[in-house]
């Protein structure tokens, strides 16, 4: 067996050091555990208040647009349901304009438990937002949402 390396470590050490996506998935990992923990006390994930978030408005919103918000395909937005509705945190109707289409409705006891969530987002957040360099906030969050 040769130990002759066909790809050089210094090209291993420069996409460590300088790839975009290692960095970012680095960030979200530790930033969801964060949240995660958090958000725990209210048997929620991060992902999951992200997506209560996103059924928290003046008009039930399709299916579609809470997928497309998300960055999720349908299937998977509806597996991320299922343990709300058996929770009753959210109820799936057929929108009745469109039959084929759902509409998601965050129920009362969803709404509160956002309610009494929200606060210690507010908290980890901001504790989160004084560990940013610069504090160049809105920059950082216009540069991800060009990425996505």
């Amino acid at each position: 067996m040769s130990s002759t390396k066909v790809l050089p470590y210094h090209i291993t050490l420069r996409v460590r050091d300088t790839c975009l996506c290692l960095h970012v998935q680095r960030a979200a990992r530790t930033l969801a555990r964060r949240f995660d923990e958090a958000l725990r006390p209210f048997d929620l994930t991060n992902g999951q208040f992200s997506l209560l978030m996103a059924l928290n408005r003046p008009e039930p919103p399709p299916m579609g647009a809470v997928a497309a918000l998300l960055a999720m395909d349908r299937t998977t937005l509806t597996a991320a349901l299922k343990p709300f509705e058996r929770r009753g945190l959210v109820k799936v109707s057929r929108d009745p304009s469109d039959r084929r289409s759902r509409i998601l409705t965050l129920t009362s006891e969803g709404e509160r438990l956002l309610d009494r969530a929200v606060p210690v987002w507010e908290h980890s957040h901001f504790e989160v937002e004084q560990l940013i360099p610069g504090g160049n906030l809105d920059e950082l969050r216009s540069s991800l949402r060009a990425l996505s």
